[in-house]
């Protein structure tokens, strides 16, 4: 009986890091969340962002400023703005292997600031959401995603 908790436990110990480390790379949090900090204002940074976006191919879906939209409800809320980007070329691929990922696409980076005033660019890591979706047979599509995501994000920070 001993024996077997033991090995319980050490495989469900493994497995917990096993996931902690897939998803723990590129400034991830552990939830699939890749975050960069961004010296530039909310909407500097989207805007960077759609230009980034727009020289690989990638088309704005949609903008939602959800600060805007809390004022209009006469509430408060810091800098907060999410934007839609799409590429049917590398979407299509993504939804052929698993179609729930289609409830994640077009992709979407968010940009935010904080008490402090840091404003920090966010998006969902591909590879968690391949994980996510149990995409199997697809990793050179879900790896050309975070390719792309990657450069985009870099290149509206910098």
């Amino acid at each position: 009986m001993t024996i077997s908790r033991t090995l319980l436990f050490g495989l469900v110990s493994a497995s917990a890091l096993s996931a902690c480390t897939m998803t723990a790379g590129n400034g991830s949090k552990g939830n699939g969340l890749i975050e960069l900090p961004s010296a530039y204002t909310v909407s500097e940074t989207l805007d960077k962002v759609t230009a980034a976006g727009a020289a690989l191919g990638f088309g704005v879906a949609a903008r939602i400023d959800h600060a805007k939209a809390a004022q209009g409800a006469g509430l408060e809320l810091r800098p907060t703005e999410v934007l839609l980007l799409g590429n049917p070329n590398g979407g299509t691929p993504l939804m052929q292997c698993a179609q729930t990922v289609a409830i994640d696409l077009p992709m979407k980076f968010l940009a935010y600031q904080d008490a402090a005033g840091q404003v920090t660019l966010a998006y969902n890591d591909p590879m968690y959401l391949k994980q996510r979706h149990n995409a199997q047979g697809c990793d050179e599509a879900f790896a050309k995603a975070s390719t792309a995501l990657n450069k985009i994000a870099t290149e509206a920070v910098k």
